[in-house]
């Protein structure tokens, strides 16, 4: 398993608001709903393997 790494993240409270309402409408933390959103676009991208 990766080891996860803490860091700071500064966001617009507007993009922060829908981010926590997503993650509850789908049960997760907000910290998780971004790993999420992180881990599909770089997948989307090229920039990391697709499973």
């Amino acid at each position: 398993m990766a080891t996860k790494k803490a860091f700071a993240l500064r966001i617009d409270q507007e993009l922060l608001d829908a981010v926590e309402k997503w993650a509850a409408d789908e049960f997760r933390s907000t910290n998780g709903q971004l790993e999420w959103i992180i881990n599909r676009a770089l997948k989307e991208h090229g920039r990391l393997k697709k499973d």
